[in-house]
């Protein structure tokens, strides 16, 4: 079978849809000898990814601008202008060309196509938490809700990396059991990979204390930095304890609003907002972190703890619904609304170094058990099934 490989925004700036992407990428360029399908990438700068190309894998200039796309912060995906029975949109056209018989949506940007086609969710968060701004502002609400209806009851295969993902499809859109598959987060190669023997003083670059936390997040209201910056306040207040905070990340229009609290509450001594870091010193920042605090109110999957993992740094994350399966013991969980409950966490780990170094232990271990060798390898099986059925037409 000939699968088109839709890629999203090449870009690190992305954030986590990079990192996933681009690990699946890889994967697929280094297993694509294993199967007996070929694969075109479909993505707007071909020749940046020429040099892992090889003979199951080829590559197709999909252009960023295109009559038949909408702008839509909501979905962060496209959506056809035609109507059905109208002429074929461009994605459709290309495949055509090509002689594309499924198209495999890596990340979350998808076009509603007549093609057959796998897509994967990474939330829901619209239909569970509708009053956060970038799940409602704007209409975002319902150009979300109109593109998920359709996209994912029509698709092949529908990807969740976890059981409360999967029951989230089910319960919202009605998809059956059948055509959804569990593949879990692959824990980031980078952090997976990264060189031991490769130091940056993160201290001194930012100006840290020896003990300070660690939250890489984009500034949207739902990454909550507003009670994680709460409890550091309880922490020097009710506990005697003064930690430095760094906050990494892009601004998505609430990082004046964060900056404004710290000054409130006097912490600005204390915080760091230090923006997009490279991942050299993304690395040494979780190497040398006390913990990450990771207290989204997003699931039911999230990268970074699994970073966290991979790079020995404890891990106090929110529980929120999906947390629990992915992360298991190796984090400790709570509830991220609750300030006086993430202070007294981190002050009890501080308290309790043997307990930090039985969370960093554990973390490794869970680190280890997704990779993106084994996602490529489960929409491989999919691939081999389906098969079966898409031969029985032509485009």
């Amino acid at each position: 079978m000939k699968v088109g490989v839709f890629l999203e925004d090449f870009s690190p700036a992305v954030g986590g849809g990079y990192t996933i992407q681009a690990d699946v990428f890889r994967s697929l360029s280094d297993l694509g000898g294993e199967t007996g399908h070929t694969f075109t990438v479909l993505c707007r700068r071909p020749d940046e990814i020429s040099a892992q190309l090889n003979s199951s894998l080829q590559a197709v200039a999909f252009p960023g601008a295109l009559p038949d796309r909408l702008r839509s912060k909501v979905t962060r995906s496209l959506t056809r202008l035609q109507s059905r029975g109208s002429m074929q949109n461009r994605l459709e056209q290309i495949a055509h060309q090509e002689g594309i018989e499924f198209i495999w949506f890596v990340g979350a940007e998808a076009i509603q196509v007549d093609l057959p086609y796998c897509a994967i969710v990474w939330d829901l968060q619209h239909r569970l938490q509708p009053w956060f701004p970038e799940t409602s502002g704007r209409g975002e609400w319902c150009h979300r809700e109109n593109f998920y209806s359709q996209f994912l009851r029509r698709a092949a295969l529908v990807i969740t990396g976890t059981v409360a993902g999967q029951d989230e499809v089910e319960k919202f859109y009605g998809v059956p059991a059948d055509r959804i598959k569990i593949l879990p987060h692959p824990t980031p190669r980078f952090a997976l990979e990264a060189d031991s023997d490769v130091r940056i003083d993160v201290r001194a670059r930012f100006n840290l204390s020896n003990n300070y936390l660690l939250y890489p997040a984009q500034f949207w209201p739902h990454k909550n930095h507003a009670n994680l910056l709460l409890a550091l306040a309880r922490l020097r207040d009710e506990h005697n304890l003064t930690l430095d905070l760094v906050l990494t990340g892009a601004d998505k229009g609430n990082q004046s609003h964060i900056r404004q609290l710290a000054d409130q509450l006097t912490l600005s001594q204390q915080v760091r907002f230090v923006g997009f870091v490279s991942p050299a010193e993304l690395i040494a920042l979780y190497r040398e972190a006390f913990a990450l605090t990771y207290v989204s109110f997003f699931g039911p999957e999230n990268l970074p703890p699994l970073e966290a993992f991979a790079l020995g740094c404890p891990v106090i994350a929110a529980e929120v619904s999906g947390a629990s399966e992915q992360l298991g013991e190796a984090a400790i969980l709570v509830n991220p609304q609750d300030e006086r409950q993430i202070a007294v966490v981190i002050k009890k780990l501080y308290d309790r170094p043997a307990e930090r170094a039985a969370l960093v232990d554990r973390g490794y271990k869970r680190a280890q058990l997704h990779t993106a060798d084994d996602f490529v390898r489960g929409v491989f099986s999919f691939f081999d099934q389906f098969e079966n059925i898409r031969r029985c037409w032509a485009f």
